[in-house]
């Protein structure tokens, strides 16, 4: 597996639920020869004024039972321990940013009284975390069957470097499919507001309309390919051949047809990036990738773009 983290935060929300999410997280950081801190998350706020330190017991207490955990790994791995205390979310963040963590990973809320999985806590993370957040569907399989990565299209020029964004989703869906044996699925959404426009003016609309919507199509498709040569590019021809990945051309917005096709494939987890406006208050992820993100019902590793800077001091 290629090397891709090099400080991993697994925050354990429940001991008796989240074993699997640890059990990922040791192999992760052995694959990445990263460090590793497994932090337990006490959604009770201390007593007392603002700023107070935690009841040492309740603190002890949470050390001991991440020590039981951990200790089965502990000749395979270091593992370091921390109690965060206080709302969930921002002690989170709070330790990406002091620690300098380059991914978060722990398993997703699953309110039970919705149909989707993530919680307001976790959307809250995934909004404003500056590394990537993986979120982990409780009660998943060891090893993930389907991956699918979510990606957008670049200008076709060849001596280009490739996006960041597109880089980072490549590279970790790819190297997370050959870790597991699991099939990788890129998707693209593509859609053509104008088509009425061009049927409404157009002297001949009934060829024009199916043509441009033709042209827009093989624009996106070669794009697609595109980046699926790229994608061999980062892992290897080897290992392209043997992932042999599916592209998946998918008309309609993102928001709708990405959950769909997630749904469709069965997919165990879901890379994709979070566009936003870096640095503008209030505009901490894109309203597409907020809309996919609220109807998945699978795990999720969510990537910010580059230069995003999280609104928690």
């Amino acid at each position: 597996m290629m090397k891709r983290f090099a400080d991993i935060l697994c925050v354990i929300g429940s001991p008796v639920r989240d074993g699997l999410v640890l059990a990922r997280a040791v192999s992760l950081a052995e694959n990445n020869q990263a460090r590793l801190t497994v932090a337990a998350l006490l959604p009770v706020v201390p007593a007392g004024s603002a700023g107070a330190a935690p009841d040492p017991a309740v603190t002890g207490d949470a050390r001991r039972i991440l020590a039981r955990l951990t200790e089965p790994y502990r000749q395979r791995i270091e593992i370091r321990h921390a109690v965060l205390v206080g709302t969930g979310f921002l002690e989170v963040i709070r330790a990406v940013l002091r620690e300098g963590h380059d991914l978060v990973i722990k398993a997703a809320e699953d309110p039970s009284f919705l149909d989707r999985l993530f919680g307001s806590d976790d959307m809250h993370l995934l909004r404003k975390c500056p590394c990537p957040v993986w979120l982990t569907k409780p009660g998943e399989r060891p090893n993930y069957a389907r991956i699918l990565a979510a990606v957008d299209i670049e200008p076709p020029t060849p001596e280009a470097e490739l996006a960041p964004l597109n880089r980072r989703i490549l590279e970790l869906a790819g190297s997370l499919a050959l870790s597991d044996f699991a099939e990788l699925h890129l998707a693209h959404a593509w859609d053509v507001p104008e088509e009425r426009f061009v049927r409404t003016w157009s002297e001949n609309p009934h060829v024009d309309g199916p043509a441009y919507v033709e042209g827009e199509r093989r624009y996106h498709q070669d794009g697609l390919d595109r980046l699926g040569e790229r994608l061999r590019g980062l892992i290897g021809a080897e290992a392209f051949a043997y992932l042999v990945p599916q592209l998946h051309l998918c008309r309609g917005p993102a928001s709708l047809v990405i959950p769909d096709l997630a749904r469709q494939l069965q997919a165990d987890l879901v890379v994709m990036g979070t566009l936003s406006r870096t640095g503008v208050a209030g505009l901490f992820i894109g309203n597409t990738a907020e809309a996919i993100l609220e109807q998945l019902t699978c795990s999720v590793l969510a990537i910010k773009p580059p230069g995003f800077v999280s609104p928690v001091a």
